[in-house]
């Protein structure tokens, strides 16, 4: 127990500068929901355009229109707040670590999303973590209300839970996606129906990239499998290196299928960069609505 503990309050430890590199990731990218750029019922002026039939009336901008022959509409700036569905694979696969200065899958995916969350959050969008009680948050303040509820030790589920997902939500799913293809692809059809769109973040440990280990290696499961022993680890390692592409290969064709994005992270690389990866699709994203 004291192990666990001491886990999770290196985890926990690690989190506000995580944090504040989101906020300069933020800063740099300048998402914001009050800029839109495109039509809608906010209060900032975005553009005037000509009058077509079928428009109000009440829509013309007299002064504007009063400075030629042609009528007028002011256009203003979509402001409404969209739904981010957030989910940390926290299933037993994803508690792995090749080396023990190394963060374990689960922790790389839950400082990404929690950082993900503070970004979307400083943009005024809406986030729903995805845990055993989906939460629901609508500000900064929700993300402390998010570290609440998260247990740093705890083995859950490859997916999340069923949840009716909101008009025009996104849904990032961060995970080693070691799941069964056929939970996969009964997942997708699920939420694909909602016209959802999302991003598959995939999350390797180094070791998972290249099998780098030699001679005779007893592997043990993460996930109650039984002992695997390799009497020669490094003749399989191009038969492995085959494997895991095809891994990756059909995760992009899942992702491409639905409309969705594919990125990949190794936990050996600094978190900020594919966090910058996955907020600037987002954010583009979400704009292009």
């Amino acid at each position: 127990m004291s192990q666990i503990f001491q886990r999770s309050q290196t985890l926990a430890a690690l989190l506000p500068p995580l944090l504040l590199e989101a906020e300069r990731v933020a800063a740099a990218v300048h998402l914001g929901i009050h800029g839109r750029r495109r039509s809608g019922s906010g209060d900032s002026f975005w553009q005037f355009r000509r009058y077509a039939a079928g428009d109000s009336a009440q829509r013309i901008d007299w002064r504007q229109s009063a400075r030629s022959d042609k009528l007028f509409i002011r256009e203003r700036e979509w402001e409404a707040a969209q739904s981010a569905y957030l989910w940390a694979d926290t299933s037993g696969s994803m508690h792995y670590a090749s080396q023990k200065d190394r963060p374990t899958k689960a922790e790389r995916a839950q400082v990404l999303m929690l950082a993900l969350a503070s970004l979307l959050l400083r943009g005024g969008e809406k986030v729903i973590w995805l845990g055993a009680t989906p939460l629901a948050v609508h500000s900064k303040a929700g993300l402390e209300r998010i570290v609440a509820q998260i247990d740093f030790a705890e083995q859950g589920e490859s997916l999340p839970p069923a949840t009716p997902l909101a008009k025009h939500a996104h849904m990032i799913l961060c995970s080693d996606f070691l799941m069964s293809p056929a939970a996969l692809d009964d997942f997708m059809r699920r939420h694909t129906a909602f016209h959802a769109r999302g991003v598959f973040l995939h999350i390797l440990d180094p070791a998972e990239e290249d099998l780098p280990f030699a001679g005779r290696i007893e592997m043990l499961g993460c996930e109650n499998e039984a002992p695997l022993l390799l009497p020669n680890a490094a003749s399989l390692r191009n038969v492995y290196r085959a494997r895991m592409q095809e891994h990756k290969e059909r995760l992009m064709h899942v992702a491409e299928s639905a409309g969705w994005f594919y990125l990949r992270h190794v936990t050996d690389t600094p978190p900020h960069l594919v966090l910058l990866q996955l907020f600037q699709h987002l954010a583009a994203d979400i704009r292009g609505l």
